[in-house]
């Protein structure tokens, strides 16, 4: 059980941390930003801490937004 709230605290931290990237992404949106976020994406995919069609979905709205500006 110690474990469970050491990693639940671990992975609340790193949902957070995706969530700011994701706006940032969204109020300047650039090819640098996109990079980070999308390596970010997938490493949360990786490690199970978001499904992979979210992160898709999140991907190509992210990929919009870019291709708008």
């Amino acid at each position: 059980m110690r474990h469970d709230k050491k990693r639940t605290l671990q992975n609340k931290d790193k949902k957070i941390a995706l969530k700011k990237l994701v706006k940032v992404m969204r109020k300047t949106p650039s090819v640098s930003n996109l990079t980070s976020v999308f390596s970010k994406l997938d490493k949360a995919v990786k490690t199970n801490l978001i499904h992979k069609n979210k992160a898709n979905r999140l991907k190509s709205r992210l990929a919009k937004t870019l291709a708008l500006k």
